[in-house]
């Protein structure tokens, strides 16, 4: 992703912006394309623009017809990072404030309960062949899992190695996940022996580079592949869908994870101030804001723990509206 070219006036600010990021870390691969765009875009509508007017930022900014809010939103982000940028820099560039432009409605996660997940596994667990797919019958049964018992995001299940998948000990390894955030994922022992069944029947001439979950000419299964077939196992298990936007949505099972792993907690009376930060770094959270939010979604699909949710964490208990958007 280093190789695009860009070619506007901005065309080194952009460039050297990009190095900085990537200097303290930062992928920004998604960012570099996003920027490519609205360099071509301040070529063709201001080619002798030298600085991030009001009238660019705004031009590029509204919402187009075909996007949803979030992406727009996506796009507001960037270019709003890239103007402080330039600020730092002395070039002159508007800031478009936050909250300028409307959201949509948050979506408010899907926690599957107990009897929505036996019914749903049981349809993946009759996933059969393909005479194009030779495994998927034995890969989407075991993704899935890691999705729901790890509480994997959909990417970094899908993105695993052989040689991330510790079938001895048991240990998931995510490399550069979200937030360039690396982590290592303890199993279960009844996922870990799914594992090692699933690696005797897929993996047993494959290397340490091959994908864990191999889809086709040696690339690792789709986010599309895997949202279709989650469609028609939630349809199968009779598990109504809202429609667009509306869930439930496969992220929805990393959602459920954390929620059923603090009711347990609660359940059982551990100390959340020291079981949190444990789920923090086990799910790969970029701050704690993030964690504690899953408390308030714990009070809300369980009231009859509301009560003692309140009564002893009443400080970490963020409002609901302050949800946390994650990616596959």
């Amino acid at each position: 992703m280093n190789d695009i070219l860009y070619i506007s006036l901005f065309k080194d600010y952009i460039r050297n912006y990009l190095t900085l990021k990537r200097a303290i870390g930062y992928k920004f691969n998604a960012e570099a394309e996003n920027l490519k765009l609205f360099d071509r875009f301040v070529l063709e509508k201001y080619p002798k623009a030298h600085a991030l007017t009001k009238e660019i930022a705004f031009a590029w900014c509204s919402k187009r017809t075909y996007e949803k809010r979030a992406n727009q939103r996506s796009r507001i982000s960037i270019l709003r990072e890239f103007g402080k940028y330039l600020n730092s820099i002395d070039i002159e560039a508007y800031i478009i404030p936050k909250r300028y432009f409307p959201t949509e409605k948050k979506y408010i996660p899907h926690i599957y309960t107990i009897c929505e997940l036996k019914k749903l596994f049981s349809q993946i667990d009759k996933c059969k062949i393909l005479s194009t797919r030779p495994y998927r019958h034995q890969i989407i049964p075991l993704i899935f899992r890691m999705l729901y018992m790890c509480g994997l995001r959909a990417s970094e299940a899908r993105l695993l190695r052989v040689g991330d998948v510790d079938l001895k000990d048991g240990i998931l390894t995510i490399r550069q996940s979200k937030n360039n955030n690396s982590r290592l994922v303890p199993m279960s022992n009844s996922l870990t022996k799914y594992c090692q069944n699933f690696s005797k029947k897929v993996h047993s001439c494959s290397i340490s580079e091959d994908y864990y979950f191999p889809f086709k000419d040696g690339k690792p299964i789709t986010l599309r592949n895997l949202y279709r077939n989650f469609r028609i196992f939630l349809w199968r298990a009779k598990i109504p869908h809202g429609g667009r936007g509306r869930g439930p949505r496969l992220h929805d099972l990393r959602h459920t994870y954390a929620v059923h792993c603090l009711k347990k907690w609660v359940e059982q009376e551990k100390d959340l101030t020291v079981y949190l930060p444990v789920l923090k770094s086990y799910m790969g959270h970029h701050s704690f804001s993030e964690t504690a939010y899953y408390l308030h979604l714990t009070a809300d699909v369980f009231p009859n723990i509301m009560f003692k949710i309140e009564k002893l964490y009443p400080e970490i208990i963020p409002r609901l509206e302050k949800a946390h958007n994650e990616t596959y």
